[in-house]
C-alpha cells in the first residue's frame, strides 16, 4: 500500500469547503470513500450552510461556524444511523455545502417577441430585458430535485429554466395589467412588481428565493414606434398652428393700423392666418377623433391588414383616428361583415373621404 493510499485511508479530521467559485451553488465534500471521525471539525464559512445526508436521506443542517461533531449536535443523523449516545467511532455520511449568498445581476430577455393586445394598435409584439437576483432557499428541495448524487451543482444548471419562467410570468403580468403600449415606459416598476409576485412562487418550488426583479426595457415594433412619432407630431402641430394663426392675425391688424393704404397686404396676411387656422382645426379634428368614445354596441367594425399583419376589429372612430395619424395607409386592406373580400381602404365608400386632401384654392 503506497504512502498516498495510507493518507487517504486516515479518518477525516476537518470538513470544509474553501473554494469560492461563485458559480458553484452546491458542492459535495470529497471524502475519498473514507469515514468521518466522531469529534472531527466542521467549518462552515459565511455565505454557506452544510447538510448531512445518509443513504439519500437528508439529516442535520449547520449554518456558518465551527463545530466539533458528536452525537449531541447531529441528532437526526444519530437517529438514522442508530448510534448510541456519546458514540466515538467513525461513521459514514455525505456532507453537502450549499452557497447561500445572493446571485447578483442575472440577465433575462425575451428570446421571441411577447404578443400583447393593445387598444390603440391592436396586436403588438414586445421585446423586453432586465435582470434579477436570487439565492438558494429551501436546501432540502434543491438537493432532492436537482443535485442527487452529483458532486457539484452550478448556476448554469438551473438558470435556463429560471429565464423561461421569467418570460412566462412577464407575459402573464402584461396580459393582466393591460397597460397601453403608449404607457409601458412609465410602468416598468409596476410591471416588475407584478411579475416578481408570480415568479416568487415558481422560484420557491425550485428551491430558490427570488430577491429582486427589474424590467430594464420594453421595446415596441418599428411600425408602432413610427405611428407613435406621427401621433406626437400631430399633437405638436395642432398647438403650433393655433398659436401661429393667432400671431398672424395680430400682426396683420398692427400693420393695417400703421399703414392705412395697405389693405391689400392686410388681406393677404389675414388669408394666410385663416389658412393656418383651418390647418389647426383639421389637426384638432384628428386629435378629437382619436379621443372619441367607443360606439354603441352593434356599430360596424372593420378588420385591417397592413404589411401582411392583421389587426382589429376596429370601430369607425378608431379607424378614422389611425388614418389621421398615418398608421393606416390608403392601400391597407380592410374587411367587415357583408364584404365579399378584403378591399383597399381608400376604395371603401365610407372610408374614402378620410384619405382625401383638399384641392388648392382657386387662382393658386
Amino acid at each position: 500500500m503506497g504512502l498516498l493510499n495510507i493518507f487517504k485511508g486516515q479518518f477525516i479530521d476537518v470538513i470544509e469547503w474553501p473554494d469560492e467559485n461563485p458559480a458553484v451553488l452546491v458542492h459535495r465534500f470529497d471524502r475519498h470513500n473514507n469515514e468521518i471521525k466522531m469529534g472531527a471539525k466542521l467549518i462552515v464559512r459565511p455565505g454557506q450552510c452544510a447538510v448531512f445526508v445518509n443513504e439519500g436521506q437528508i439529516a442535520d443542517h449547520f449554518g456558518p461556524g465551527t463545530y466539533t461533531l458528536h452525537t449531541s449536535n447531529i441528532p437526526i443523523l444519530t437517529s438514522l444511523l442508530s448510534l448510541p449516545y456519546n458514540f466515538e467511532s467513525p461513521f459514514k455520511a455525505e456532507v453537502y455545502f450549499i452557497r447561500t449568498t445572493e446571485q447578483l445581476d442575472r440577465k433575462w430577455g425575451t428570446g421571441t417577441p411577447v404578443m400583447m393586445r393593445d387598444a390603440d394598435f391592436g396586436m403588438v409584439r414586445l421585446r423586453a430585458r432586465g435582470n434579477y437576483s436570487y439565492k438558494v432557499g429551501i436546501s432540502n428541495e434543491l438537493l432532492v430535485r436537482f443535485v442527487g448524487a452529483r458532486t457539484e451543482f452550478s448556476t448554469e444548471d438551473i438558470e435556463g429554466q429560471m429565464r423561461t419562467s421569467v418570460v412566462s410570468s412577464l407575459s402573464d403580468a402584461l396580459g393582466e395589467l393591460q397597460i397601453p403600449a403608449l404607457d409601458l415606459a412609465a410602468q416598468y416598476d409596476e410591471i416588475g412588481q407584478a411579475a416578481a409576485v408570480k415568479l416568487s412562487n415558481v422560484f420557491l418550488r425550485l428551491g430558490f428565493e427570488l430577491l429582486t426583479f427589474t424590467v430594464e426595457n420594453i421595446s415596441l415594433p418599428d411600425e408602432v414606434n413610427a405611428a407613435m412619432d406621427k401621433r406626437a407630431s400631430v399633437g405638436a402641430l395642432g398647438g403650433v398652428m393655433n398659436q401661429f394663426s393667432q400671431m398672424q392675425a395680430a400682426e396683420a391688424m398692427r400693420e393695417a393700423a400703421a399703414n392705412p393704404g395697405g389693405a391689400g397686404n392686410m388681406m393677404g396676411v389675414l388669408m394666410g392666418a385663416q389658412l393656418g387656422t383651418m390647418a389647426g382645426a383639421a389637426v384638432n379634428h384628428a386629435q378629437n377623433a382619436a379621443a372619441m368614445p367607443p360606439p354603441l354596441p352593434g356599430a360596424k367594425q372593420y378588420f385591417v391588414a397592413v404589411a401582411g399583419q392583421q389587426t382589429g376589429p376596429l370601430t369607425l372612430g378608431q379607424l378614422q383616428a389611425q388614418i389621421a395619424a398615418g398608421a393606416i395607409p390608403a392601400e391597407a386592406l380592410v374587411w367587415t361583415g357583408g364584404m365579399p373580400e378584403w378591399t383597399p381602404a381608400a376604395s371603401v365608400a365610407e372610408l374614402a373621404n378620410w384619405f382625401q386632401t383638399p384641392p388648392p384654392l382657386p387662382g393658386k
